[in-house]
C-alpha cells in the first residue's frame, strides 16, 4: 500500500470513528504515552547484556579455569589494542625531594612510551637504607588533585611509615598530565574517548603504564622486586583490578570502592578509563578478579556507595572469584577477601587500615591480615608535590590528545603506505562496477566488524498513524526485537515507483526527528521536490535519557553502555537507518530511484556510514560535519557514539568511509575539525583526499563535491 493511500485511509477512518480501528490507533498511542521512552534504550542494553552472559557458569576444574584464564587474558589484550613488544627506556628523572619524619618524598618522572612521561611521587621509608622493602603502587581515582590529592597522599604516607616503598603516579590525562598545566582536569568523557579510534582505550593505556611503573619499582635498589602490591579507590580501584589481574608481578591486589559487575555498570555513569570495549561479549568482572585469586586479592566495598559499586553488586563478582579460587592451581593458598566498611564512596582511614594489614600479610609475611592502626598522617599542600609547579611544565609535554593524534597519524601513515595503495590500485584496475564493488567488499566487512556487526533481521511490526502537528505519518517499528523507534514521513506523491520521486532521509541526532522534519532544511528540500523522512534514532531525540550528558559528551552513558556490550552506537544508528528503509519499503513496495540521506552536524558521520553500509541510499549530503577523526584537541560538538574502537586502525578516517559510497553522489557542505572549528575548502579537500581519489578511480569524479560554505538553510 502506498503511503499516500495509507494516509488517505487513516484520515477516512478517523473521520468515520470506526471503533475497532480507532482503538488500534489510539489505545496503542495511550500506552506509548504511559511508557517512559527515555528508559527504552537502557532496558534494551541491559536485556542484551543479560542475554550475552545468560550461560555463565563458574569453572568446575583446574583445567577448565586454566583454559578460561588463557582466553580471558588474550581477549583483554586484544580489547586494549595490544602492548608494545619492546618497552622503551624508562629514563627516570628526579626533580626534588622532601625530607619527612620516617620517610622522604621524591618528585620524579619516567618514560612509559616514547616521549610520554608519567609524573610520580616516590615515598621512600627510612628503613630502605638498611634493607630492601616491599613496594606498593598507589593509583589515584577521580580525586581532582590526582597523586597530589590529600585523600591519595594519606595511604602513601601511611604505607611509607609502615615500611613500604610507595610509588604514586598520575594517570594519563589527570593530575600533572592534563591538557592544561593546572591541576584538577578530568580525563574522561570526550578526552578519554579520543583513544578509542586507535584501538587503544584509556583502560588499556592505564594497565600498560602501571606495568611500566612496576618496571620502575623493580629498577630501584631499595625495592624487593618480588614483593609488590597495588591499590587504589574508585577509578584507581579499577586500575588496581585490571593491572593486578593482568600483571602477575603484583603479589597483593586491593581494589577499593570500585568492584561491582559489568551489568551493574549499565545502570550508571562510569569514567571512560574504566571501560573495556566489548568485554561483556566474553566475560564478567568476577572472572577478571579471578585472574588475581592466588596473589592476595582483597576487595573493599562501602555500604553507602553507588549502585554499581554497592556491596550487593560487588558480592556477585567476589563470589565468582572465590569459586575460581577453589579450583585454581594455588588451591587452598588462594585467598579472596571481601572487606565491607560502613562508609560512603571513599578511601578513608578504616579502609586504609584494612589495606595495611592485608599488604603486611602478603608482602611481608607478617600477621593474619587484620587491620593495622594508621600512623600519624600529615598530608602536604598539593602544589608542594608537583614535579612541574605552577606553569613550569614544558610546552612539549605530550598530553593525552597529542598522544591520540600522533597515534592516529601513525596509523594513517601505515594505511597510506599499504592498504590504501592496494585499494586504490585495485579500483583503477577494475573494469566494471561489479569488480569495483568486489574491491570495496572486504573494507565494508572490516567496517561492519568495527561497528560491532549487524543483527539479524527480525519482524518490523510496523504501525502507522497520522499526526496533525506536524502534518505527517508516524511509522513506528522495531529496529531490533524489543527496541521500537519511529520515523516522521511526508505522504509520498506521486504514486510509489514514479521515476520523478525523490526521498530524503534527514538525520539530526542533536535536535531530534520533529526538528529535522519541520526545520528550514526540510522546507527547502521540499521546495525542490523532495519527500522528507526524519527518523528518531535510538537514545536520541524523544528517546534520549535525561541523564545522558556528561561534560562535552551529550550521549555519554548510552555510548559507554554500547561499548561495554561490544556494539558502538554508530553501528546501532547505522542499523536503525537500515531498518528505516525497510519500514518505508514495507509501506510503499519499493524505494524511489533517488533516495538520499542528509546528515546534520554531528550526524554527518552517521549518514556517511549508513550509506557505505546500505547501497539503497543513492545520494549523501552532510552539513558542517566532522571531516577527520584526527585531532590534537578534545572533541567538541560531536557524539561520543561515533568514536568507534579501532575504527581508524582497521578501516580508516572519515574520508575512507566516504570512499566506500562511490560511485553514488556525495556532497559535503562544509566541514569541521574535532574541536568544532570550521574548515576552509582547501583543508576540507585535503581531509577528503582519499575519497576524491577513490571517486576518480571509480570513474565518478563528477559525483563528489566539496563546498566550503553550507547552504543558507538549517
Amino acid at each position: 500500500m502506498a503511503v499516500r493511500s495509507l494516509f488517505r485511509a487513516l484520515f477516512s477512518t478517523l473521520m468515520l470513528a470506526s471503533f475497532l480501528v480507532h482503538g488500534n490507533l489510539f489505545i496503542e498511542s495511550s500506552v506509548w504515552a504511559q511508557e517512559d521512552v527515555t528508559k527504552r534504550f537502557n532496558s534494551f542494553v541491559t536485556g542484551y547484556a543479560a542475554g550475552l552472559r545468560a550461560g555463565d557458569t563458574a569453572p568446575k576444574t583446574t583445567e577448565e579455569w586454566n583454559q578460561t584464564r588463557q582466553q580471558l587474558r588474550a581477549e583483554l589484550l586484544k580489547a586494549w589494542g595490544g602492548f608494545p613488544s619492546e618497552p622503551c627506556l624508562l629514563e627516570p628523572r628526579t626533580f626534588a625531594e622532601l625530607r619527612r619524619d620516617g620517610y622522604r618524598v621524591e618528585k620524579l618522572a619516567f618514560q612509559t612510551m616514547p616521549d610520554v612521561w608519567m609524573t610520580a611521587n616516590a615515598y621512600v621509608p627510612d628503613a630502605a637504607a638498611n634493607s630492601k622493602c616491599p613496594a606498593v603502587l598507589c593509583v589515584h581515582g577521580h580525586w581532582p588533585g590526582a597523586k597530589q590529592d590529600p585523600v591519595v597522599q594519606s595511604r602513601c604516607i601511611g604505607l611509607a611509615k609502615l615500611g613500604f616503598f610507595v610509588l604514586c603516579v598520575d594517570a594519563f590525562g589527570a593530575g600533572e598530565r592534563g591538557i592544561e598545566k593546572k591541576l584538577g582536569e578530568y580525563h574522561g568523557e570526550m578526552t578519554g574517548a579520543m583513544l578509542l579510534l586507535s584501538g587503544k582505550p584509556l583502560s588499556g593505556i592505564q594497565v600498560y603504564e602501571n606495568m611500566r611503573a612496576v618496571d620502575y619499582l623493580q629498577s630501584r635498589p631499595e625495592v624487593d622486586a618480588d614483593r609488590i602490591g597495588i591499590t587504589g579507590a574508585s577509578g584507581g580501584g579499577n586500575q588496581s583490578m585490571y593491572a593486578g589481574a593482568f600483571d602477575e608481578r603484583f603479589q597483593c591486589v586491593v581494589p577499593t570502592c570500585s568492584v561491582g559487575n559489568y551489568q551493574a555498570y549499565l545502570r550508571a555513569a562510569c569514567c571512560m578509563c574504566e571501560v573495556v570495549p566489548g568485554i561483556l561479549q566474553y566475560s564478567e568482572e568476577g572472572n577478571v578478579l579471578g585472574l588475581a585469586v592466588n596473589r592476595g586479592l582483597m576487595v573493599t566495598s562501602a555500604t553507602q556507595d553507588a549502585f554499581q559499586f554497592s556491596v550487593a553488586q560487588a558480592r556477585i563478582s567476589v563470589d565468582r572469584a572465590q569459586q575460581i579460587a577453589a579450583v585454581s592451581p594455588a588451591g587452598k593458598s588462594a585467598t579472596v577477601k571481601h572487606t565491607i566498611i560502613e562508609s560512603p564512596h571513599n578511601y578513608n582511614q578504616p579502609m586504609r587500615e584494612a589495606m595495611y594489614g592485608w599488604m603486611t600479610k602478603h608482602l611481608k609475611g607478617v600477621g593474619d591480615g587484620s587491620p593495622i592502626a594508621e600512623p600519624t598522617i600529615v598530608p602536604e599542600e598539593p602544589e608542594t608535590l608537583r614535579c612541574f609547579p605552577g606553569e613550569s611544565r614544558p610546552d612539549t609535554f605530550v598530553t593525552l590528545p597529542k598522544f591520540a593524534a600522533a597515534e592516529l597519524e601513525r596509523l594513517l601513515k601505515i594505511r597510506r603506505e599499504g592498504p590504501d595503495q592496494e585499494f586504490l590500485t585495485a579500483l583503477s584496475n577494475a573494469k566494471s562496477e561489479e569488480e569495483r564493488a568486489s574491491v570495496r567488499k572486504p573494507v565494508l566487512a572490516a567496517l561492519e566488524t568495527s561497528l560491532g556487526g549487524m543483527p539479524d533481521d527480525s519482524p518490523l511490526n510496523v504501525r502507522s498513524k497520522m499526526i496533525a502537528d506536524p502534518k505527517a505519518i508516524e511509522l513506528t517499528f522495531e529496529s531490533e526485537s524489543g527496541l521500537e523507534i519511529y520515523a516522521l514521513c511526508d505522504p509520498l506523491s506521486p504514486a510509489a515507483g514514479d521515476k520523478d520521486q525523490k526521498l530524503a532521509i534527514i538525520v539530526d541526532v542533536d535536535h531530534g526527528a520533529s526538528f529535522a522534519f519541520s526545520g528550514d532544511r526540510a522546507k527547502a528540500l521540499r521546495s525542490e521536490g523532495w519527500t522528507i523522512v526524519a527518523p528518531e534514532l535510538r537514545a536520541t531525540g524523544r528517546f534520549a535519557m535525561a541523564s545522558d550528558k556528561i561534560g562535552n559528551a551529550p550521549d555519554h552513558n548510552s555510548a559507554e553502555w554500547s561499548l561495554w556490550i561490544g556494539r558502538p552506537l554508530l553501528g546501532q544508528w547505522t542499523w536503525d537507518l537500515h531498518r528505516t528503509l525497510d519500514a518505508i519499503t514495507s509501506q510503499i513496495g519499493t524505494l524511489p530511484a533517488e533516495t538520499a540521506i542528509i546528515g546534520e552536524g554531528a550526524s554527518g558521520i552517521i549518514a556517511l556510514t549508513a550509506a557505505a553500509m546500505d547501497s539503497r541510499l543513492t545520494q549523501v549530503m552532510t552539513f558542517d560535519s566532522l571531516a577527520s577523526y584526527v585531532s590534537d584537541k578534545p572533541f567538541r560538538g560531536q557524539r561520543l557514539g561515533v568514536l568507534v574502537p579501532g575504527l581508524l586502525r582497521d578501516v580508516g578516517d572519515v574520508s575512507h568511509i566516504a570512499a566506500l559510497i562511490a560511485p553514488r553522489k556525495l556532497t559535503i557542505y562544509g566541514g569541521v575539525t574535532g574541536d568544532g572549528t570550521a574548515m576552509l575548502v582547501k583543508v576540507l579537500r585535503a581531509n577528503y583526499a582519499f575519497a576524491l581519489d577513490a571517486y576518480g578511480r571509480s570513474g565518478a569524479s563528477d559525483r563528489i563535491q566539496l563546498n566550503e560554505v553550507a547552504l543558507n538553510y538549517k
